[in-house]
């Protein structure tokens, strides 16, 4: 990093905690009042939408992936949910499902299957797309703005009334594959700081737009750790995770804040909220076992399903159909399952983790 981007992260690492005492952005998983009471069913959010809507990533995609195309529907991708693959990102459940599940509703149908029934878009929708951006990513999949325009053909269809949208709250997961699009088409390092302002600046206009049609909360992912995903840890054998890329992470996430709390200011009640996964994640690493001093996840660092060399990923196989891949035996005592993505236990210990910081 050259001279004015480590001042630039000096100077973001003083304004992230003025910034937490902001009072006009809720940042769900962030603030620093312990309940050591559990309920089972407590609510995430302070409000009960009768409508999600999911637009975004792997993070949040339930299985709008194209199955030629997508890991997400190879084995041994849902293995534990639904015990097949099933177009999620994961073992099991991915963030969309335990979201709703605070929210009461069933996760919204995926938008590919929106032809079974009407009956079956009561909860909402997901747009999400695994591997998309809010610009063009390496994936050939909708990206953010194409996703808001399938929701607004869905809104001319004027299934969902005017008082259904105004119940609804939109998720909007970005989960970094347009910094990983970025690095991989060889952007330069000085090109970092203007790119990520430039994400940012889509992202919140991603989010107004979505508002302007009526969806009455919009609740925005914080960027998680990245610099901690196995695909960047893998070097250092799981121990450690990138602080470089989490610089980059932190800087994206202080702009993302500060835009919140102005989008707030401006529609004078707290439309937008963050939901902080950097926190939740470096949390949930943390995770308690059952024993006391015990811990959930071992190493959380290191994925459950990886390739038998760099050549391979989760999921894969050669010519000939043989496996090129090793699972672990027990994905809930991971929080990784691939180099990328949490396991659904990695999501449930997430959702715990934002709820506990409430």
């Amino acid at each position: 990093m050259d001279k004015q981007q480590k001042l630039l992260f000096h100077i973001f690492v003083c304004f992230s905690f003025l910034l937490l005492l902001s009072e006009n952005t809720r940042v769900y998983g962030s603030s620093h009042h312990h309940h050591h009471h559990h309920h089972r069913h407590r609510p995430l959010f302070n409000f009960r939408p009768s409508k999600l809507f999911v637009f975004g990533d792997s993070y949040a995609d339930t299985g709008n992936n194209r199955n030629s195309l997508a890991n997400s529907w190879k084995v041994p991708y849902g293995i534990t949910f639904p015990g097949k693959p099933a177009g999620r990102f994961s073992d099991g459940r991915v963030l969309t499902d335990f979201i709703a599940k605070s929210l009461g509703i069933k996760s919204p149908i995926p938008y590919r299957w929106r032809n079974v029934g009407i009956e079956h878009w009561k909860n909402g929708m997901n747009f999400a797309y695994g591997g998309t951006g809010v610009f063009p990513t390496l994936a050939p999949d909708p990206n953010m703005t194409t996703q808001i325009d399938f929701f607004q053909d869905i809104i001319h269809k004027k299934i969902y009334s005017r008082s259904d949208l105004c119940s609804s709250m939109a998720l909007v997961s970005v989960a970094g594959n347009d910094y990983s699009t970025y690095a991989t088409t060889n952007g330069s390092p000085q090109g970092w700081q203007p790119f990520i302002i430039k994400v940012v600046n889509q992202l919140v206009m991603n989010m107004k737009r979505i508002h302007g049609m009526g969806v009455n909360k919009v609740v925005v992912t914080a960027l998680q750790p990245l610099g901690c995903l196995p695909r960047s840890t893998f070097t250092s054998s799981f121990q450690q995770c990138n602080g470089t890329e989490n610089d980059l992470v932190g800087f994206h996430n202080l702009l993302l804040q500060q835009a919140v709390t102005k989008l707030n200011n401006e529609t004078k009640d707290s439309t937008f909220a963050i939901l902080d996964l950097y926190k939740a994640f470096m949390d949930a690493f943390k995770s308690q076992g059952k024993n006391p001093g015990s811990s959930k996840f071992g190493n959380p660092l290191k994925p459950c399903c990886t390739g038998i060399s760099t050549d391979y990923g989760c999921g894969s196989v050669d010519a000939n159909g043989a496996k090129k891949y090793v699972v672990c035996d027990d994905p809930e005592s991971t929080f990784f399952w691939d180099t990328v993505h949490p396991t659904q236990e990695g999501w449930r210990a997430v959702y715990s983790a934002l709820l506990q910081e409430q």
